[in-house]
Parts: C-alpha cells; sequence; structure tokens
C-alpha cells in the first residue's frame, strides 16, 4: 500500500522516477545561467551591435569576474567567442540557444497574462520560470494561449 506523500493524498514517486524530476531541475539549473548569458548577449548585439563584457555583468548584476568566468564556460561549450578589444559574440549554436530562451520566456509571459498577472510582474516571474519549462508543458502553454486569444 502507498502511503500518502507530504502533498495530502498524492503518493510518494517512485526512487527512479523521483531521481530523474531532480536531474532535470539540476540539469535546467545549470543551462539557466548559460541561457540568461546568451538571451543578454544576444539582444546587446541587436540592440547596439556590440555586448561587452563591462555591459553584461552590468545589465545581469554580477561582479565583472563573475561575468569573465561564465564568458569563458560559454566559449568552452562552443556557443560564445570573444576577440580582444571587439566584445563577445554568439556562435550559431548559441544564437539558437538564445532563440529558444526568448521563445520560452515569451511564452511563459503570455500563460502568465492570461492568468491576470500584470505584465510587469510576468515578465520577472518569467525570468525564472522559463527555464523549467519542458517541451511537453511548452505545448500545453501553447494550447492554452491559443484557446483564450482575445
Amino acid at each position: 500500500m502507498t502511503k500518502p506523500g507530504r502533498h495530502g493524498s498524492t503518493p510518494l514517486p517512485s526512487e527512479p522516477t523521483q531521481a530523474q524530476r531532480f536531474n532535470r531541475v539540476r540539469d535546467a539549473q545549470s543551462t539557466a545561467l548559460l541561457e540568461d548569458y546568451v538571451e543578454l548577449i544576444s539582444d546587446l548585439l541587436a540592440d547596439g551591435g556590440e555586448a561587452r563584457l563591462i555591459d553584461i555583468a552590468r545589465r545581469l548584476g554580477v561582479t565583472h569576474p563573475t561575468a569573465v568566468k561564465t564568458i569563458n564556460r560559454l566559449k568552452r561549450e562552443g556557443l560564445a567567442t570573444a576577440e580582444p578589444y571587439r566584445g563577445i559574440f554568439l556562435t550559431e549554436a548559441g544564437s539558437q540557444m538564445a532563440k529558444r530562451a526568448r521563445v520560452r520566456h515569451r511564452l511563459v509571459v503570455h500563460v502568465l497574462e492570461k492568468l491576470g498577472v500584470p505584465t510587469d510582474v510576468a515578465e520577472a516571474d518569467a525570468e525564472g520560470m522559463e527555464h523549467y519549462v519542458s517541451d511537453i508543458t511548452g505545448r500545453a502553454f501553447m494550447k492554452f494561449i491559443e484557446t483564450r486569444r482575445s
């Protein structure tokens, strides 16, 4: 007999299922930082033609050394390149990651707005939530939005 879990009548999932869920969250957390950086770099490039390290650090609210560390990770993972005195640029893979993150962000914002959340709050909340939305949930969000078009 399955005992109720901590959420009332919902039973505790099996160990493999629960481990898989936690692993998915850890993977999303690891990717979230990279997605934030590539999305910002993409926005800076589109807005002013350059993404300087100092601007990235300021806009993300991190120190210069923290930004350097993450930019180096982006370069190691093939998502960005950097040229001395020329700024940071995205590779094709980095551009695609930024595009996917932006689409998920907009999707989460739209769902929250449809639920009655004010736009400024929806934008802020989506900044964290966007990284954890699976493809299945994303499709459900799209269906939800499409059925409630105004």
